[in-house]
């Protein structure tokens, strides 16, 4: 099934507003390329009405990066177009304040029987054993004890 297709038919106004936004150079790199895409995919009368590709060739970017302009020009609206969509954080941090006290507990006490040492592996599957997370990489392990300083002996 071919993608949705949105028009851009943009206003007189709104195209002077672009222009001006590119010509001042004072805005941000994002917000000028976003603003060069929409005046080359305007399908007004005084548009060039160019294709994704040739839009995305012309500017530098993607084709995907022209058509998700397009889109939240139609659906979100002219100042969403020329914006960055907000990047949510909440919820990334994988071990909080306790989980990260325990997996330090943890790598502080004697290891399993037949190793002499911790690994990074070992301590992952250890916390999601002991029920402290659901799952837990290496990698996470390893940035929480970068942080704490510990030091192995």
């Amino acid at each position: 099934m071919p993608e949705k297709y949105y028009v851009v038919e943009l206003s007189v106004e709104e195209r002077r507003q672009l222009k001006q936004l590119i010509n001042t150079g004072k805005a941000a790199a994002y917000k000028q390329r976003h603003a060069r895409v929409l005046l080359l995919a305007d399908e007004g009368p005084d548009g060039p009405k160019m294709s994704d590709v040739e839009i995305a060739r012309a500017v530098g970017c993607g084709r995907v990066t022209v058509e998700r302009i397009r889109k939240r020009l139609v659906t979100e609206g002219f100042e969403a177009a020329l914006q960055r969509r907000p990047v949510d954080h909440s919820g990334r941090r994988l071990l909080d304040g306790d989980a990260e006290a325990n997996l330090v507990t943890l790598a502080c006490s004697k290891p399993p029987d037949g190793r002499n040492s911790w690994t990074l592996r070992l301590l992952a599957d250890k916390i999601v054993e002991l029920k402290v997370v659901e799952h837990c990489s290496k990698d996470t392990v390893h940035r929480v004890l970068k942080k704490t300083n510990l030091s192995p002996g």
